[in-house]
């Protein structure tokens, strides 16, 4: 599908990078509804949605952020987190500005609850980026840090660049977003990672604060990401993994932990790979504890007996959680030690080098040596349509976690 065409010309100056889309529709008070997420942000002339880079101007809905980063860098794919997307390569991560969900736990709130678009710093037209990407050895870009459903119009455009030179292209998501939406976005992506951030709606309501609307209108939280799951699982090609980062007392029960995974056995299959990932205090649950890698590893146990077949544990250091197993043989096939590939037996199309059972993933070729390096970058701005930021790349503040 081609990428969505802006509804007028990019204005020069201070607008530069604001692009009118389709995602949204008049009501008969005036208003004008947001349709790109379940919060359906009704707004007013001037106003702004939830999410802060989506707003009214005139008789449309508006992305002001288009264009704009608060930050590129190259990463390992093992990072997104994906394990069985061309394992051990580089990837171009970058996000913008602004959420549509307000988790208390943000572990990007500098970036995904920016008010400021100051704070975006880097400007990179989708074929900038796309060529920089190539240059640099990635074989795929990434949209993360933020979501990439509140920059939906500039993730499709930047995808359809990378896929013109060659890469492939990556959406790191909660997975929020409504159908219309959803399809528009997933056309132009080879693979995602949705957050699954817990399995109650009580958690989705009070600690993420989805909008819970009319049901006659859409789903609540939960719901609207289960419903993500299976249309990509389903009914796309996409790549799809999940993580759900386990937060102390308010998701890691035995009995939900085994909930969501029997749902994701009965609705999306045995293989579709897990990541358990540990939660650090940040922003607004500075007193909830960092997760033990006995939870990590507790959790994955019990997906194992699930009968997932794939599942792993991140943000703590645990070997075995980050190895990949072939479930027929069980034969070792990428053991991983902090994102450096020790040990690859899985054959350039994707089977089990023992005893030649499939793999399922997108394995082409070897496995890339990128290792655990970080590489900040900085583009140049091609339209000098503002003068250089002042100060250090957005790129070389602390590492921000990639998850939206």
């Amino acid at each position: 599908m081609a990428a969505l065409t802006p509804s007028r010309p990019l204005a020069e100056g201070a607008d530069a990078f604001t692009v009118g889309t389709r995602f949204h529709r008049a009501l008969g008070d005036g208003r004008i509804e947001c349709t790109v997420c379940p919060r359906a942000c009704r707004l007013r002339e001037g106003q702004r949605g939830l999410c802060f880079v989506r707003a009214r101007r005139g008789d449309e809905v508006v992305l002001t952020s288009y264009g704009r980063s608060s930050g590129f860098c190259v990463d390992p794919v093992e990072k997104k987190p994906l394990a069985h997307f061309l394992p051990g390569t580089p990837v171009l991560s970058f996000g913008t500005a602004g959420c549509n969900l307000a988790c208390r736990f943000c572990q990007n709130w500098d970036i995904s609850k920016s008010r400021e678009t100051d704070t975006l710093t880097s400007e990179a037209e989708p074929e900038t980026l796309a060529t920089t990407a190539k240059r640099l050895g990635c074989k795929s870009i990434a949209f993360t840090y933020n979501d990439p459903t509140v920059f939906l119009e500039y993730a499709a455009d930047c995808a359809d660049a990378a896929r013109d030179a060659g890469l492939k292209a990556v959406a790191v998501s909660a997975g929020y977003i409504r159908p219309e939406a959803r399809r528009e976005l997933y056309a132009h992506m080879d693979a995602a990672n949705i957050d699954l951030k817990a399995f109650t709606e009580e958690f989705y309501r009070t600690i993420a604060f989805a909008a819970s609307p009319p049901a006659s209108r859409q789903s609540a939280g939960l719901r609207t990401v289960l419903d993500t799951l299976e249309y990509l699982v389903h009914e796309t090609d996409v790549w799809t993994e999940i993580t759900t980062l386990l937060i102390p007392g308010r998701n890691d029960s035995d009995a939900e932990i085994a909930a969501e995974c029997a749902w994701i056995h009965e609705h999306l299959g045995p293989d579709v790979p897990l990541h358990f990932t540990a939660f650090h205090p940040d922003f607004k649950m500075r007193d909830v504890p960092p997760t033990p890698v006995a939870t990590l590893r507790r959790a994955r146990a019990i997906a194992r007996d699930t009968g997932l077949r794939y599942v792993y544990t991140g943000n703590a250091h645990d070997p075995e959680g980050q190895t990949t197993t072939c479930a027929d043989c069980g034969e070792a096939l990428i053991v991983r030690d902090r994102y450096r590939i020790v040990r690859y037996a899985v054959s350039d199309n994707g089977h089990c080098s023992g005893c030649g059972a499939a793999v399922p993933g997108i394995f082409d070729g070897p496995p890339g040596d990128w290792g655990p390096k970080r590489q900040p970058i900085r583009l140049p701005d091609p339209s000098h349509k503002r003068a250089p930021a002042q100060g250090p790349p957005p790129a070389h503040r602390p590492e921000p976690s990639h998850r939206p």
